[in-house]
């Protein structure tokens, strides 16, 4: 916010600036706008702020991703551990988690993770081998009803409620198929009656060859957990778990607690998910879907061709102040629950890519790499309606525990970001760190040459603290050291006086290393003569 200027007798005004906004980088960002910045802060909004300082956690050597459910959890290398202690072997690379009553579900691994029984294992499960007999069962006196297999424990397979696929019969075919295993008696597996060929005969056979029983999990690209089910995508489909039920996903019993699994049959790839609102709601680039209904007989998908997420940024996903944003291919955008607004603006032309977000409840935390592969972390104030450079830091995951947001680096950093409430006791403190803030073009809205005489700044550096004020004039490039400021340990006023120069216009840039307060910036200058052309006549 800039006060009415005042112009004494001399011929000088000044200009008064007490309410600083955040980032506008565009072209049309006016006088006292701040053009570009790092680690800055609305925190303190309206005054200028340097950021918290942030926490170090954890230093993984492979990160492979963090998750909050009860505990910080994550993978390194190809080791996966809750609250520190290590629980379960996985794949190296990437992962994306979710969770659901005391399960961490594990992507794309398919693995899960009980805190309550500190069980760790696969949801999918499969029995292979060359012989199988098919026959009548004792279950419910059923004929054609039993598979058996001497000398294996089925249960140490899977569990009455189970949705397999057999595959392998050559002799009959017609048992190749997916069914819900309805008991289990040791080496027998049992179904409904006439499950199997023939289905009227009750005479038992085998089937040999390369023969499969298997309980599958289909290759979710993004899962999200809503009304006790797990939800998720494929590139092509939409599917949800057995209600309650991580390790069935295509469970067809005509119940209310069966899976789900469906087709849109729309142009464009699924690119994430995420529980919104009591609704699990499915992006593509172009278009947003919104499941409706408690249960597969009256689930209804509507969906709407606008902005949608970006392919690479499915995790970009997050809520903060009610708001669910995520990077869409026209810039960062806001949904909450009819058409999705754009909020990106103040980047101006950039464009960004392979997002990551997360959210400590009221601020947007986005680390986004742009066109030229440079990566930025940027946050967005629900509260202020303010956006603000952190640094250059690549985050590939986020996790919110105890009131306190954590980031995973890409060099494998685990930080809490500041302030931090209550931290663990081994996090250490990142210590001094440096902050610049660039102000947009100064004219004065005065397109006469203009001249500034004076600036004077009340400020408050934090102990052993440092500021650096300079100015560049009519855009050459060239940085001229306007001052240098110590700290003093206190708030007060610092005058600084600069060498006259005339120009259309100027910038301020304000750098330091430590924590920094600006409450007022005033710019004391004068007005010129008219510009001239320097063309020749015709």
């Amino acid at each position: 916010m800039k006060l009415p200027s005042m112009k004494y007798a001399d011929g000088i005004t000044k200009g008064k600036q007490i309410k600083f906004a955040g980032l506008n980088h565009t072209a049309g960002a006016g006088d006292g706008e701040i053009f570009d910045m790092r680690n800055l802060t609305s925190d303190h909004a309206p005054v200028l702020s340097t950021r918290a300082e942030r926490l170090y956690y954890k230093k993984l050597q492979q990160p492979g991703g963090i998750f909050n459910w009860e505990g910080i959890c994550w993978v390194d290398g190809t080791t996966f551990y809750y609250k520190g202690e290590e629980r379960g072997q996985v794949t190296a690379g990437k992962k994306f988690f979710a969770s659901i009553g005391a399960y961490i579900v594990i992507f794309p691994d398919k693995c899960y993770y009980n805190i309550d029984t500190a069980e760790f294992g696969s949801m999918e499960a499969a029995w292979e081998g060359d012989e199988l007999q098919f026959g009548s069962g004792e279950y419910l006196s059923a004929a054609a009803s039993c598979i058996q297999c001497p000398g294996v424990e089925w249960s140490d397979y899977f569990r009455s409620g189970d949705s397999v696929s057999i595959s392998g019969c050559e002799m009959h075919p017609e048992n190749n198929k997916s069914l819900v295993i309805r008991g289990i008696d040791g080496d027998k597996l049992y179904f409904y009656e006439n499950s199997f060929y023939p289905w009227d005969n009750g005479e038992a056979y085998s089937e040999n060859g390369d023969l499969q029983i298997a309980r599958r999990v289909p290759d979710l690209i993004a899962v999200c957990e809503n009304e006790n089910r797990l939800w998720g995508c494929t590139k092509t489909h939409i599917h949800a778990s057995a209600q309650g039920d991580i390790f069935n996903w295509y469970r067809s019993d005509g119940l209310a607690s069966d899976s789900y699994i469906v087709d849109t049959v729309s142009e464009g790839a699924f690119t994430g998910c995420m529980a919104y609102g009591g609704y699990p709601i499915f992006f593509k680039e172009e278009n947003i879907y919104k499941v409706y209904g408690s249960e597969p007989s009256n689930f209804e998908i509507l969906g709407s061709s606008t902005l949608g997420l970006a392919e690479g940024s499915e995790r970009s996903l997050a809520v903060a102040g009610e708001v669910l944003f995520y990077l869409g291919r026209s810039g960062v955008t806001a949904y909450t629950g009819g058409i999705p607004q754009p909020m990106g603006a103040v980047f101006g032309h950039k464009r960004f890519k392979n997002a990551v977000a997360g959210s400590d409840g009221l601020k947007y935390y986005i680390s986004m790499q742009d066109e030229t592969g440079a990566w930025g972390l940027y946050v967005y104030d629900t509260q202020q309606g303010m956006w603000h450079k952190e640094d250059d830091t690549h985050v590939t995951h986020f996790a919110r525990h105890d009131g306190n947001l954590y980031m995973l680096t890409e060099d494998g950093n685990i930080l809490i970001a500041g302030p931090a409430q209550d931290p663990p006791e081994d996090a250490e403190a990142e210590g001094m760190f440096e902050w610049f803030a660039e102000f947009a073009d100064f004219t004065q809205e005065d397109p006469n040459k203009k001249g500034v005489g004076k600036l004077q700044l009340r400020l408050e550096l934090e102990a052993d603290a440092k500021l650096l004020v300079e100015i560049m004039f009519d855009s050459d490039g060239q940085w001229i050291r306007a001052g240098h400021i110590f700290s003093e340990g206190r708030k007060r006023s610092y005058y600084l006086p600069i060498v006259p120069r005339r120009a259309d216009h100027y910038r301020l840039r304000l750098s330091g290393l430590g924590g920094c307060r600006i409450f007022s910036l005033v710019r004391e200058y004068y007005s010129g003569s008219e510009f001239r052309s320097t063309s020749g006549r015709n």
